[in-house]
């Protein structure tokens, strides 16, 4: 996955919480599902931005997921507020699956 990020440390502590975050209709995790394409923190002003995707644009559970990557985050880092853009662009395929991933979606 090529994130884009200006904190490794502190994106490596928010993906391990995002993989707590599912596609209930796949029934795997954002982070293995690829649909996280930026994670940036501004400490100045205790924000945190991300830039994330969804499977399709026509997701039914799309909100819903959105929601709880919010939720996550701001229970991940206290005090922080987070905002998450969803866009298509680039358009998610299934070239953005994580290893573990596809051998949970092949199992």
């Amino acid at each position: 996955m090529n994130l884009i990020t200006n904190d490794p440390e502190k994106v490596a502590t928010a993906l391990a919480a995002l993989k707590n975050v599912y596609d209930p209709e796949i029934g795997l995790n954002v982070v293995d599902l690829g649909l996280i394409y930026e994670i940036d923190f501004f400490d100045n002003r205790n924000e945190l931005f991300v830039s994330m995707t969804l499977t399709t644009q026509f997701c039914p559970m799309g909100e819903s997921i959105r929601d709880n990557v919010i939720q996550t985050l701001k229970q991940t880092f206290p005090g922080y507020s987070v905002e998450v853009d969803v866009t298509f662009y680039p358009p998610w395929s299934q070239e953005n699956i994580s290893e573990e991933g596809l051998k949970f979606l092949n199992g």
